[in-house]
């Protein structure tokens, strides 16, 4: 082969690769031992239970203009607490494992005299919200806590492909 065709067969190669990349997740997430991830989720981009149903998710949202964690963990709350009956337990700052800041709100619900809990991680990235949450009863949470908090510290919002300084753009960063 003569180096122009060599070139371009390289370059076709590239093109298709990065293309292929944009069709996977905006982030990337480990699943625990203990979980196994659900396939067919319409609602999350990621999700993964336990045989006792903690389900840990991930939903990506579109946020162009608002991509702001304070407005979407003050937002979260008030669903939390108004529409689902909630409580906030207890709120911090929390940080991904590419290093990107974000906030931890831990919500309670007693639900048929059983306590239920619901951690969610809200970072902002690539013109995104990342939610990432957690949930089950209480005794459910207690016991899975080790694998919940070595899943959610797993996650990567930003972009670190060799290409992203190059190409950095709201498709970059996706995982397949």
């Amino acid at each position: 082969m003569n180096a122009c065709y060599k070139f371009l067969v390289a370059a076709a190669l590239t093109v298709t690769a990065v293309s292929l990349a944009g069709c996977g997740r905006p982030f990337k997430v480990e699943t625990a031992p203990g979980f196994i991830e659900l396939a067919g989720q319409n609602d999350y981009a990621y999700r993964a239970t336990t045989p006792e149903g903690v389900v840990i998710g991930v939903r990506v949202v579109e946020d162009e203009e608002r991509a702001d964690v304070d407005f979407w963990a003050k937002a979260v709350t008030l669903q939390m607490r108004d529409v689902s009956g909630y409580a906030l337990l207890s709120q911090k700052d929390v940080e991904s494992r590419d290093g990107t800041k974000g906030k931890e709100l831990r919500f309670g619900h007693d639900e048929d005299k059983k306590p239920y809990e619901y951690v969610v991680h809200l970072y902002a990235a690539q013109s995104r919200i990342f939610v990432v949450e957690a949930g089950g009863t209480k005794e459910q949470m207690d016991r899975a806590k080790a694998s919940i908090d070595w899943t959610m510290k797993s996650v990567k919002v930003k972009c670190d492909t060799i290409v992203s300084p190059v190409l950095a753009s709201k498709t970059c960063g996706r995982w397949i």
